[in-house]
């Protein structure tokens, strides 16, 4: 199994805190990430700045995107992909996940205001919504 994947699924369960970061205390969609690579490959490779939940929006700018470009590679289509999705046409992509299951049951991990950390089937709906994937497994 992934390493990446291994350490998203210890966080399930995680409640939903904006901005944070701590397994089993709170975190946010980009939090999980962020709390995944401490967990996987050691220090984080850039500090994130204080964010509110529309940040970048106002803009248009896919900082997201571009931060995700600039620190990864291509995703590999494999259990440990970063995917990053657009949760409206025309928004900004900022919702980030981590994929778990490929196959005939895909799925990711992921952390959502009501829900918390959790695994959902990258059902139809939301592969629609994947803009990117990057390679989280093989960062660092």
């Amino acid at each position: 199994m992934s390493r990446i994947v291994q350490a998203a699924r210890a966080w399930i369960g995680t409640p939903y805190l904006h901005q944070a970061s701590r397994r089993g205390a709170g975190c946010d969609c980009l939090g999980l990430i962020r709390g995944v690579w401490r967990e996987v490959h050691g220090q984080e490779p850039a500090v994130v700045p204080p964010y509110t939940p529309d940040w970048s929006e106002p803009q248009g700018e896919e900082r997201l995107w571009e931060a995700a470009r600039r620190l990864l590679g291509p995703g590999q289509g494999r259990a440990g992909d970063l995917l990053l999705f657009r949760m409206r046409p025309g928004a900004v992509a900022k919702h980030l996940g981590i994929l778990s299951a490929t196959g005939d049951q895909p799925a990711f991990i992921h952390s959502m205001s009501g829900h918390g950390v959790i695994e959902s089937p990258l059902s139809e709906p939301w592969a629609a919504r994947v803009v990117a994937r990057f390679d989280l497994e093989g960062a660092a």
